[in-house]
């Protein structure tokens, strides 16, 4: 009975002291970024000489110099990747559902909401057209509790328009189209026993 309360000691014990630390976490982004980071400001004094000005600009370049290679290159991946990063925009397509804030009901234009008891809007009518004192079925919020529904398309803006065309699909349209090629694969290799 005694070893299994050590037991059970133990283990409250590991578990208390592994919830301050962590270990496991990733690193915060701010102690990344300050690894990573050349200095944001360099102070300047004002002077009539322009000895005194290049004098900063000199003394940045020989702390640039004394960091060692891998260093560099470190740094330069991490502007390079932060100018991609900076490219990179997500284009934002409607589907015409809108949804409630409040209790995530969807109002599609090709239901409407005749389906409901007490339903008036009948399908193919807009988000849009609907009369300004339109509630929810469900829990009675103002149309203007409604938050449009849209499907982002990763991916950079210039490269959108280039392609077979699916460059400007969703991810979940990407994985429809690779999955069915390669189940499409899989069977004309089985049809190919079933010729034999």
């Amino acid at each position: 009975m005694t070893t299994r309360l050590q037991v059970i000691a133990a283990i409250a014990m590991c578990f208390a002291l592994s919830r301050g630390t962590d270990a496991f976490a990733p690193a915060s982004s701010a102690r990344v970024q300050s690894m990573y980071s050349r200095p944001q400001s360099i102070h300047l004094r004002m002077s009539e000489t322009e000895e005194s000005t290049s004098s900063p600009v000199a003394s940045v370049e020989e702390a640039m110099e004394e960091i060692d290679p891998a260093t560099k290159l470190a740094l330069e991946k991490q502007k390079k990747a932060d100018e991609l990063r900076a490219q990179e925009v997500f284009m934002k397509r409607s589907t015409g559902v809108h949804k409630c804030s409040n209790c995530d009901w969807e109002y599609s234009p090709e239901k409407g909401d005749s389906f409901l008891i007490g339903g008036m809007i009948k399908p193919g009518t807009e988000f849009e057209e609907l009369p300004s004192n339109w509630r929810c079925p469900t829990c009675r919020a103002s149309k203007d509790n409604f938050n449009e529904v849209v499907e982002t398309i990763p991916g950079f803006e210039v490269n959108q328009g280039y392609g077979f065309g699916t460059n400007s699909m969703t991810s979940g349209q990407k994985n429809s189209l690779i999955w069915g090629s390669i189940g499409a694969f899989f069977l004309l290799f089985i049809g190919g026993y079933a010729l034999s």
